[in-house]
């Protein structure tokens, strides 16, 4: 049964940076296709970044580009989520997913069949 744990999250005033873990089990993080997600307070969950089989071509929301960056070490089985310059916006519950190993991100979107970890709340603020 593949199983993600996201750490890392914490509060911290604009400008400032987390960097957010998912560690992965169950399966190879190198053959597994990753993204992460956020649900602030009354709205929907969005994709924030979503990197596939190989890495080729990470997508990233028009929100986070240029702040985060998303990496994984194989070794670890741990994807991680630099986010830097973090503003007020970004404060929600930062969730990382995984696609049943074989399958895709054609779109970075929330899938109730993919594996989800429990979540990490990013509070950004003064």
């Amino acid at each position: 049964q593949l199983q993600l744990v996201e750490s890392g999250g914490g509060s911290v005033q604009p400008g400032g940076s987390l960097r957010l873990s998912c560690e992965v089990s169950g399966a190879t993080l190198e053959h597994s296709a990753i993204g992460w997600f956020r649900q602030a307070p009354g709205k929907e969950r969005e994709g924030i970044s979503c990197m596939n089989i190989g890495d080729l071509n990470i997508f990233y929301a028009d929100s986070v580009k240029g702040r985060f960056t998303v990496s994984r070490d194989n070794a670890k089985n741990t994807v991680y989520l630099q986010m830097n310059n973090l503003k007020p916006e970004d404060t929600a519950v930062y969730y990382c997913a995984a696609k049943t190993p074989g399958f895709l991100w054609r779109l970075c979107i929330p899938n109730p069949r993919d594996y989800w970890g429990q979540g990490t709340q990013v509070t950004v603020s003064s």
